[in-house]
């Protein structure tokens, strides 16, 4: 196994054109974990750590442009009021020393379905900004996953960075795991309100092949929250639609069984995470602690 180690943005391109098949490593949390069990033996491994930019973030006016090797704990830390999802998906992953040397690009090029920034990704409706030495694009997160572990980008491309617009609402994560550490989701749920375009977005882990949209959930509670005049009178959401919201979640799911739960509890647990986190960021967004519910309103 060779290691290539180049010293900036440009060189890492040209290394990946040469060597298209070189593993990219920063955090090497999940590269590392399939090397030491003899998953993988790559023939050339690309350490990104030296290029400096990645671990850098920018706040814009709309969004924030996130480098591909920021860490999780810069996330928590730094980008709770712009991106509040996936500060609490930050939240889930693994343990502090993992948290201070993963990623989201390490995440999003792992593609894995159960990977933790993928719900609150998809909830936010991020973008990913992926490059090589023919030029750059951007990917929007929709797109992004193609198969179990496998994503659009092109042999010869990395990811440099994620563009994920500021929250405009309230959002949400949740995650059920086999413990409350150091555990892969069994699945997960992420929750976003976007008042500016009176819409919901939502986001599902570990629960179908690929991390995936609930988009028949997501509009039926659009045409419930406009047809209601929801977003203007900040009424509670009433039992019924919350409770359709999620068994449309559920279904939207396409789990299997494995050793960390059955596809029939993946799915009941995905309609419990959706009606928990619509009641949490509805309470959130009529003015509560996001946590207080009401008479009359779904627990």
């Amino acid at each position: 196994m060779d290691f290539l180690r180049p010293a900036s943005w440009e060189e890492a391109l040209a290394a990946k054109a040469e060597h298209p098949t070189a593993v990219p490593i920063a955090g090497g949390t999940d590269v590392m974990v399939e090397i030491n069990f003899d998953h993988r033996r790559p023939e050339y491994l690309l350490d990104l750590n030296r290029v400096t930019e990645l671990t850098e973030w920018e706040v814009g006016e709309d969004s924030v442009r996130l480098g591909a090797s920021v860490p999780y704990t810069h996330i928590m830390e730094n980008l709770r009021g712009e991106l509040p999802g996936l500060a609490l998906a930050s939240h889930t992953v693994a343990s502090p020393q993992i948290r201070n040397r993963g990623g989201v690009g390490g995440n999003l090029g792992t593609a894995s379905p159960a990977g933790d920034a993928h719900p609150a990704l998809l909830a936010a409706g991020a973008e990913v900004e992926v490059e090589s030495v023919r030029g750059s694009r951007l990917i929007p997160i929709d797109e992004f996953f193609t198969g179990v572990k496998r994503n659009a980008l092109a042999a010869d491309e990395l990811i440099r960075a994620v563009h994920i617009k500021k929250a405009d609402g309230p959002q949400q994560y949740s995650k059920v795991g086999t413990r409350n550490a150091m555990v892969i989701a069994v699945c997960a749920f992420g929750l976003a309100l976007h008042p500016g375009t009176r819409t919901v977005r939502t986001g599902i882990g570990s629960a179908a092949p690929t991390p995936v949209r609930a988009k028949a959930a997501e509009e039926f509670l659009n045409a419930a929250l406009e047809e209601g005049g929801f977003w203007d009178n900040g009424k509670i959401i009433t039992p019924s639609v919350a409770k359709q919201f999620a068994d449309l979640c559920a279904a939207s799911c396409n789990p299997i069984d494995d050793v960390r739960g059955t596809a029939s509890y993946r799915r009941h647990a995905v309609g419990i995470m959706a009606r928990r986190t619509l009641t949490w960021t509805w309470e959130s967004y009529r003015g509560t602690d996001g946590r207080t519910i009401e008479k009359g309103s779904v627990a």
